[in-house]
């Protein structure tokens, strides 16, 4: 097919009509995956499988992982929440796409799984967000598989990187902007994941008995939960996002900090051993997401004295319910 005929013109009462002027920019598309291309080692170079409509994951990996039939595949999906909408305003986006790898890797690596690969859906083109995803994946070993990034496929496939990235296959979109569906800079996105544990293997709580200790690991802040409060908050005090509540950095960048990736962490945890749960404290905050992973009846004593509240946390918690 020409280029003048993928440009998917047709002729109507009011002269020749383009895709582009649609809203749609095929070229334009193309652009971004070049540009893309220079984020990632590998990404963009066809390999015999190019050109097909999905991504590809090297099983080689999986054989050399473990036997076939002794591991489970271990999957997970999220979104960006109603944390977009503060990306909107403060116009910090690198961190969004962090956000969202972590989501999915942080649910998974729960069971003791081991990231392979990471899918996405982004419906703008805003490089920032996508270098995020690319970021977020390099944290946690995982390979960027694909992409949808709307809507008519052009499949690149990404080659086995020396940085212990492993499997290859990167299959992203021609970037068609949705007119007149989403306000002016204004997007969504979606993520997806897909790790491997050996079954004898799996973390799962079942073993965890009275007297075991609770350990937690630090946030970088309210993560990627919890913000429709923290927005609404954010009305009731009045208060700028240019602000500085006794801290160093403005109001907005605390909030937009990116969720910390617990992958290789919790992995190295593991290896050493002892652990028998894991949970990730997502919306559901210490109550429902500790309490998942306990045998029935179970429970946790915490000692909030334990570790020092982040004043971002005090100052939510002043704001909601007065005291801390």
């Amino acid at each position: 097919m020409s280029k003048e005929n993928s440009s998917k013109s047709c002729d109507g009462a009011g002269g020749r009509l383009t895709y582009k002027d649609a809203g749609v920019d095929i070229d334009a598309g193309s652009e971004l995956i070049r540009r893309i291309a220079k984020m990632a080692p590998g990404i963009g170079g066809l390999f015999p499988l190019g050109m097909l409509f999905a991504g590809f994951f090297l099983l080689h990996f999986l054989l050399s992982f473990s036997h076939t039939g002794d591991s489970y595949l271990v999957a997970g999906t999220d979104g960006g929440g109603t944390k977009l909408k503060l990306a909107f305003e403060t116009g910090i986006h690198e961190t969004i796409g962090i956000d969202l790898v972590a989501m999915s890797v942080n649910d998974i690596v729960t069971s003791g799984a081991k990231p392979l690969f990471f899918l996405d859906y982004y419906a703008t083109s805003r490089l920032d967000v996508i270098k995020g995803i690319v970021g977020g994946c390099q944290q946690s070993d995982c390979t960027l598989l694909g992409g949808e990034v709307i809507a008519a496929m052009l499949p690149c496939m990404m080659a086995i990187t020396n940085d212990g990235v492993a499997g290859f296959g990167l299959e992203l979109s021609q970037t068609e902007e949705m007119p007149n569906f989403y306000a002016e800079g204004e997007y969504d996105l979606s993520g997806f994941a897909v790790g491997i544990v050996k079954k004898d293997s799996v973390i799962d709580g079942k073993n965890i008995v009275a007297g075991d200790v609770l350990i937690g690991l630090p946030s970088s802040g309210v993560h990627s939960n919890g913000f429709s409060l923290v927005r609404r908050v954010l009305a009731r005090s009045g208060l700028s996002l240019n602000e500085l509540p006794g801290g160093s950095v403005s109001l907005g960048e605390a909030l937009m900090a990116p969720t910390v990736i617990y992958v290789k962490q919790v992995l190295d945890l593991i290896i050493k051993g002892g652990v028998k749960g894991r949970a990730h404290i997502t919306g559901g905050g210490f109550t429902d997401n500790i309490s998942r992973v306990f045998p029935k009846g179970l429970g946790a004593s915490i000692y909030k004295e334990s570790w020092e509240v982040p004043s971002l946390f005090k100052w939510i918690q002043e704001d909601t319910f007065g005291t801390v």
